[in-house]
């Protein structure tokens, strides 16, 4: 019985911690108030094309999205 409950807890433990290389926990990469962060976002009703926008994080601040939080989602690319 002890058995049971040693492997049932240390599975548990094996799957609730993030893997060493899991982006979502890394955010975006770092860079100057001029970097540019491109992510995906919704399309336009009616639209089944891929959008995609290239904000300051300033810019994304004030549409209250947090590129760090999105980037491991709907990060693209940065431009520097």
């Amino acid at each position: 019985m002890a058995d049971i409950v040693t492997v049932a807890l240390s599975l548990m433990l094996a799957t609730s911690q993030p893997a060493a290389g899991d982006t979502a926990t890394t955010g975006a990469p770092a860079g100057d108030p001029s970097t540019r962060y491109c992510l995906r976002v919704d399309p336009i009703t009616g639209s089944r094309m891929e959008t995609i926008q290239c904000r300051t994080r300033e810019d994304w601040a004030l549409l209250e999205v947090d590129v760090d939080q999105e980037w491991a989602e709907n990060g693209v690319r940065v431009l520097a």
